[in-house]
């Protein structure tokens, strides 16, 4: 989208099932753990790229010898700076002793990062800081295999301070509050719980110390610990973990928030956040991969037992529908069509805004993303021409000339690449003092493509803020001369803040938000901005079951066309001198689009965990009372 939104993040998880002498004699090498999940990760670069973590167990080694790798890198192309070191680390040991370039024991013993069990993330950090101690895996070290754990998640948990409090109860003192660390510290606790009560009875039946580790590894019961441990979780969520013994879970929120998915045959247990990651990189049919089951997770034992369990109780789907509009690879084949989908349910409104006047219109997309709902939107633009066409060869009948005929078949949609954007300037776009003029080169502008009768439809993913659009884009198309320009949103309005993971935290950074204080203003009724700020402040503290969403009560007087032709308004730069419209796609046309992802909170306000009514209030507290900060 034209206003680039964070979104937190991408997991992989790879248990191999076979020796790694069976990988090296099938597929040429013992590295293929680590090949496949290099190509996991760089597949799902575009969900992260501010960090990026890859932890490996190996299984059964000696006691002395290193089991548990793990690398992490917040450069600007971390994912390249994880696996150059790794492979530096192979290759440097190889050069050493080439002797052993066959021997698979040696290198499992001696080479770092080969293991049977692998996890990779990639982050967006869309709170906290952009620093190492930032990026997951996270790893809870102790001298006992079964407790050491590895955390990584694709997830944002709404109620971090209550499980931070509960971790103090029982006797905890965790070193940060960060959720990530909180949820890792709440699995390590009820983790060393289970060992512990374990040990207890391998120990009453007459084993020792040493013998009892197989048998508190193959007792151990991992839906039991995370159920203890997710029990009083708010949020949306995809958490991967390993222990350090072997076992492995990739567990998934009850309203099904964040995506998880996962593959298995006789070679291999793969899980990711993208179907089409797994489907690429393994070369396997799209009906091979499974959706995980919300509240469910699936635990790989040490011995490679595969199963899946509900660890919580699901809850109405509510998987989030920014994964399909924008976030999800577009290679996905449902994503695909539900994409082209949102463009064309969104063209009845552009032919309002045009007149019906496609002969004097071009039609084009901004940015990149949104090219396939722009297929969408012109196929139908066709369709509706096709038609067109028909009524106007039937009503002339026998009669008509073959330059009659010629002249209604070459009526066909104008299509253009009117911007084409320029990689390279972005990134030295740095200096807040300089960059309102820098941005409005980002993009070059095909010139010549547009003629001044012309109306120019530009469709976007999505608009959230709007800067980009005002400071940069409008600007910017203004200079082809066009009589009107339509921007076109292929996501209904952003009204709410999101807290699930997407970098949606403030309200006053929605233009949606913006332009209903705006109205409010022009018609007298601010004073209704203070009523809600009372209202949410009389619920600080409550139960958030108790919690009611007051903010909905700003945009209720208004109707979505009255907000839109509002942020048209803001968006328009005093000296533009085309005629601007904003038409953003319709609530039920989403959900006829993506019939399987209704998550739909930051659009609707009706979110899917008790804890995001208190979030909504505490942005609206925070923006009546001028703190620039999030809300959770």
């Amino acid at each position: 989208m034209s206003d680039a939104i964070k979104h937190e993040c991408g997991i992989s998880l790879i248990r191999l099932l076979k020796p790694l002498e069976y990988y090296k004699e099938k597929y040429g090498t013992a590295f293929y753990g680590v090949n496949k999940m290099y190509l996991m990760m760089e597949k799902q670069h575009n969900r992260g790229q501010d960090g990026a973590g890859f932890a490996s167990i190996k299984l059964d080694m000696k006691p002395g010898q290193r089991y548990i790798s793990r690398i992490r890198s917040a450069n600007q192309q971390p994912i390249q700076d994880i696996f150059s070191q790794i492979n530096g680390r192979i290759n440097s040991e190889i050069a050493q002793h080439p002797q052993y370039w066959d021997d698979v024991a040696y290198q499992k013993e001696n080479i770092p990062y080969i293991g049977e069990l692998l996890l990779g993330h990639v982050r967006y950090g869309t709170f906290g800081k952009n620093s190492i101690e930032s990026v997951h895996p996270f790893l809870r070290q102790n001298n006992w295999m079964h407790r050491n754990l590895i955390v990584a998640g694709n997830f944002n948990m709404t109620n971090v301070d209550e499980l931070f409090g509960n971790l103090v109860e029982l006797g905890q003192h965790p070193k940060e509050m960060a959720d990530t660390i909180t949820v890792m510290e709440r699995i390590g606790h009820f983790l060393d719980d289970a060992v512990s009560k374990l040990y207890k009875e391998v120990k009453k039946e007459g084993y020792t110390k040493r013998q009892a580790s197989p048998h508190i590894a193959e007792r151990l019961n991992v839906g039991k610990i995370l159920r203890k441990s997710a029990k009083n979780w708010d949020g949306g969520y995809a958490m991967g973990g390993l222990f350090g013994h072997g076992d492995a879970f990739m567990l998934r929120d009850p309203a099904g928030i964040r995506p998880s998915y996962y593959y298995k045959d006789d070679e291999i247990v793969v899980v990711a956040s993208e179907r089409p990651v797994i489907q690429t990189v393994f070369n396997v049919k799209y009906d091979a991969v499974q959706e995980l089951p919300p509240g469910n997770a699936i635990i790989i034992k040490k011995n490679g037992k595969v199963t899946l369990e509900e660890v919580l109780e699901p809850l109405e789907l509510k998987a989030c529908s920014f994964e399909r509009i924008y976030f999800s690879r577009g290679s996905d084949k449902e994503i695909y069509q539900e994409r082209k989908l949102l463009g064309k349910l969104v063209f009845p409104e552009i032919l309002k805004a045009i007149d019906d006047d496609l002969n004097n219109t071009v039609f084009s997309y901004i940015p990149n993303t949104a090219e396939t709902s722009f297929f969408g939107m012109v196929k139908e633009a066709q369709s509706y021409l096709n038609k067109k066409k028909e009524k106007q060869i039937l009503a002339l009948g026998s009669t008509i000339t073959p330059e009659e005929l010629h002249e209604i078949l070459d009526v066909r949609p104008r299509i253009e690449k009117v911007a084409i954007k320029d990689a390279k300037l972005r990134t030295f776009i740095t200096q807040d003092s300089s960059r309102d003029d820098l941005v409005t080169h980002v993009y070059d502008i095909s010139y010549g493509s547009v003629k001044e009768t012309d109306n120019l439809v530009i469709i976007d993913d999505s608009i959230v803020r709007g800067t980009t659009l005002k400071k940069s884009i409008l600007r910017m198309l203004d200079r082809l001369n066009p009589k009107k320009i339509v921007v076109v949103s292929s996501a209904p309005q952003i009204r709410y803040p999101d807290c699930y993971g997407i970098d949606m935290a403030k309200l006053e950074d929605f233009v949606a938000f913006k332009a209903a204080v705006e109205l409010h203003k022009k018609r007298g009724t601010e004073n209704i901005i203070e009523e809600i700020y009372q209202k949410c402040l009389k619920q600080v503290g409550k139960k958030d079951s108790k919690v009611v969403n007051y903010v909905k009560e700003l945009y209720e007087p208004f109707s979505a066309d009255e907000i839109s032709k509002e942020i048209a308004l803001l968006l328009s730069p005093k000296d533009i001198k085309a005629d601007v419209e904003v038409i953003y796609q319709t609530i039920y046309n989403l959900h006829e689009a993506c019939p399987k992802n209704l998550g739909d909170w930051y659009f609707t306000g009706d979110y899917p965990t008790p804890g995001g009514n208190r979030v909504v209030n505490k942005a609206f507290i925070n923006f009546f009372e001028g703190n620039n900060k999030r809300a959770y």
